[in-house]
């Protein structure tokens, strides 16, 4: 009755997914975010190497939705407003390279947005906020 239509590996790694992003504080939503995104960019390159057109289709809309409805949609205008719109033209901006790596079939544009995702998913890394000690009571 409730039978699924994705290959038993596909299922797998759904499930692997949907309990990083249960588990995710926001830092992590993000990071989970700037991998997707990241991911999907690096598929759709070896997609336009292979000529799979699919598949390259996909991934860019993939990206794109990510960046759009993820990245920038998470922007909180809290703190610095210059650094968020800052952000938010840069989202768009990679939105719009993405459209035209798509619609060219253009490596270029997709490893220009990759390079950006991979600098932003490292400094965003590189904030992320101190986890506490289990273990710091036990040599107290």
């Amino acid at each position: 009755m409730f039978t699924s239509q994705l290959p038993p590996i596909d299922q797998y790694r759904n499930v692997g997914t949907v309990t990083a992003v249960s588990q995710a504080d926001p830092h992590q939503l993000v990071m989970l975010l700037y991998d997707g995104a990241l991911a999907a960019v690096l598929q759709a390159r070896h997609a336009i190497d292979t000529g799979d057109t699919a598949t390259k289709t996909s991934t860019i809309t993939r990206a794109m939705r990510i960046i759009d409805e993820g990245l920038k949609a998470a922007l909180e205008d809290r703190g610095d407003p210059a650094m968020t719109e800052n952000l938010r033209s840069l989202y768009e901006h990679m939105v719009s390279r993405l459209f035209l790596a798509n619609l060219h079939n253009s490596d270029v544009a997709l490893a220009e947005v990759a390079r950006l995702l991979g600098d932003l998913r490292s400094a965003w890394a590189q904030i992320a906020p101190k986890r506490p000690d289990a273990h710091a009571d036990l040599h107290a």
